[in-house]
């Protein structure tokens, strides 16, 4: 069964931002966009991560490409079938270590993992909130809205991270979604999403509100999913760290390091199909020498 991250709808959720271009052959997707004030296209993968159900054809999809695309970016999912001399044979023009992901193998004994200070705060999270699946995930769009608009407000996330109503209503429809939920004295204080995909279950996003953080929820969702999926997969993706250029000493990095054990390297990707047209913009918007790709758009997700 095609399900999360892989699941076409996935790629639908984010339709706002681009026209969905298939991979036929490969089995993935990514979103095809009109480059600003101009007249051409290019495409950046699905965020957070490219997916695919065959990596071993990927690079025959984009030969196919020829130059009706400018250029390609995106974020390799860390699990895909590859090695690194693949994906340079693939894109060509830009394969970088990207970030580091967060990874829990769920055939460790549950007492290994986690550190003793993140087992201390889950065990008294615990104590006060009350951690369960939601039976219904499409019946969760309302609240998990409401918290996640907290967490776009707190951090003043803008573009394709803000996702959107419209969105969620698709991912949280889509097979395999798990939605738990952390509950505080009859309140839904704390809520993280999953996306099972084979043997790697991928944590999608997670967000509470202030008296979730008051109390903990974040340790308590973390800690029960580790319980919650020991038995239903292989690995556990917690994802990266904060921002475009985690070094890894972000909190968000040093807290899900807290419950890691081990790490997986994603690789940013880009390929130039039209040269000559990717210089000719690059050329006219004034962009002078930048590691940024594409080039051209620089400062986008900033």
């Amino acid at each position: 069964m095609v399900t999360g991250y892989l699941h076409p709808q996935y790629a639908e959720s984010l339709s706002e931002f681009g026209t969905l271009r298939e991979l036929p052959r490969c089995g993935g997707w990514v979103l095809q966009r009109q480059i600003p004030r101009d007249h051409g296209c290019d495409a950046m993968g699905c965020y957070p991560l490219f997916v695919c159900r065959d990596w071993s054809q990927l690079h025959a999809d984009l030969e196919e490409i020829g130059d009706e695309l400018v250029s390609l970016a995106l974020v390799a999912d860390p699990f895909g079938d590859y090695d690194a001399a693949y994906l340079q044979r693939c894109f060509k023009d830009v394969v970088i270590p990207f970030k580091k992901h967060y990874i829990v193998d769920l055939q460790r004994p549950l007492n290994e993992i986690g550190g003793k200070r993140h087992r201390k705060h889950a065990r008294r999270a615990l104590r006060t909130v009350q951690v369960k699946a939601c039976e219904e995930p499409t019946q969760f769009v309302e609240t998990w809205l409401r918290l996640y608009t907290l967490l776009v407000e707190r951090h003043n996330i803008e573009g394709i991270r803000a996702f959107s109503k419209t969105a969620f209503a698709k991912q949280l429809s889509i097979p395999g979604t798990v939605a738990l939920q952390a509950v505080h004295e009859g309140t839904i204080v704390g809520a993280q999403l999953y996306f099972t995909q084979g043997d790697v279950v991928h944590c999608h996003l997670g967000a509470s509100s202030q008296v979730g953080y008051e109390v903990g929820a974040t340790y308590a969702l973390d800690w029960y999913s580790i319980e919650y999926f020991a038995h239903k997969a292989r690995w556990l993706d917690l994802g990266g760290g904060a921002g475009i250029a985690s070094n890894g000493m972000d909190g968000l990095s040093q807290y899900k390091r807290g419950w890691s054990t081990d790490t997986r390297t994603t690789y940013f990707c880009g390929r130039v199909f039209d040269r000559e047209r990717y210089e000719e913009i690059t050329k006219a918007k004034g962009i002078g020498v930048t590691h940024y790709f594409p080039a051209y758009r620089e400062g986008e997700f900033a």
